[in-house]
């Protein structure tokens, strides 16, 4: 399936207030990125004095001030939220912004913060199953009128929601478990979203998503492909070179695994190749950090650059 690429942006969150998280997405909105993600936690990452926003409420608010963008996390966790509630969420959300809400959506693995929130943080196990038994009940709200559930860990009872989306919202998996995390996107998801850290398995998990489709009976190609990922881009090859040692440094073994060697990074024409790279094993969508401390500087040399490669007939 020739598919079109899609480039997503995170939005400042940790350590950042709102005043530059809604800069930020009003910048991406009008530059054309497809896209703009928050991750769920709610603490910061690593530590728990960092400041966060929490993620679904900043969306809200995010959907309020752009006009185009798509709106997803990456991901929120079963446990955090009633997932009746949090399709009741989404669903307003929707309403704010009619199609352009995505349901990122995955196992959790921070246990400091369940912990401390007076969440429960069963075995990983139990929280995919979890997961899976969310994915339906969410879908089953936002399509049919009525929705009974009765699962391991969540009950729905003769229950409507109202107003739904005019379309069901987009369902994104992310994780890279090859067996029982992908089985559930093979039989749920919309989109499959790899994690930064496994971005140079990537073939190797794509391979295995496959097979996790052809057991269901999906055709695989009706399961987008996605990247989180850091960029790292500049005008010219040395400066790229030079904050890519920063970025291995600011970013450690998660966002900074193999950006060398399996990442997106370098001057623009560069940035293509890296990006031909992903396509050639299946990958259409893109999740993207931009390294810097103003996101927004690089994000526009991607925009005029890369966008305008892919997209040479739209305007800004």
């Amino acid at each position: 399936m020739d598919r079109p690429l899609h480039f997503g942006v995170t939005l400042p969150q940790i350590k950042r207030g709102w005043q530059e998280a809604r800069a930020a997405a009003e910048s991406f909105d009008r530059l054309g990125f497809d896209s703009v993600w928050v991750c769920d936690h709610l603490y910061g990452v690593p530590m728990p004095q960092l400041p966060i926003l929490e993620a679904w409420t900043e969306l809200a608010a995010v959907a309020a001030v752009t006009e185009q963008v798509k709106l997803g996390t990456l991901v929120t966790p079963p446990f955090f939220r009633n997932p009746a509630v949090l399709a009741k969420q989404i669903a307003t959300i929707d309403q704010i912004a009619p199609g352009r809400v995505i349901a990122g959506l995955g196992g959790g693995w921070f246990q400091a913060e369940f912990e401390a929130y007076g969440v429960p943080f069963p075995s990983t196990g139990e929280r995919l199953a979890a997961l899976e038994e969310m994915t339906k009940i969410m879908k089953s709200l936002w399509t049919d009128e009525r929705t009974s559930f009765e699962g391991r860990h969540f009950q729905v009872r003769d229950c409507a929601l109202e107003p739904k989306p005019a379309q069901r919202p987009a369902v994104l998996i992310g994780g890279s478990g090859e067996k029982v995390l992908m089985g559930i996107a093979a039989r749920e998801a919309d989109i499959w979203n790899n994690m930064a850290v496994f971005q140079g398995q990537l073939e190797a998990k794509v391979g295995a998503l496959r097979k996790r489709c052809e057991e269901v009976g999906r055709d695989p190609d009706e399961l987008i492909v996605s990247q989180q990922c850091t960029v790292v881009i500049a005008e010219d090859e040395a400066t790229a070179k030079q904050h890519l040692e920063k970025a291995h440094k600011v970013y450690g073994g998660h966002m900074g695994a193999g950006l060398e060697a399996h990442g997106i990074w370098g001057a623009p024409d560069r940035v293509i190749d890296c990006i031909e790279r992903h396509r050639e094993l299946g990958c259409t969508m893109f999740v993207i950090e931009f390294f810097g401390r103003d996101t927004r500087v690089p994000a526009e040399l991607f925009a005029e650059t890369i966008l305008r490669h892919y997209r040479p007939g739209q305007g800004r």
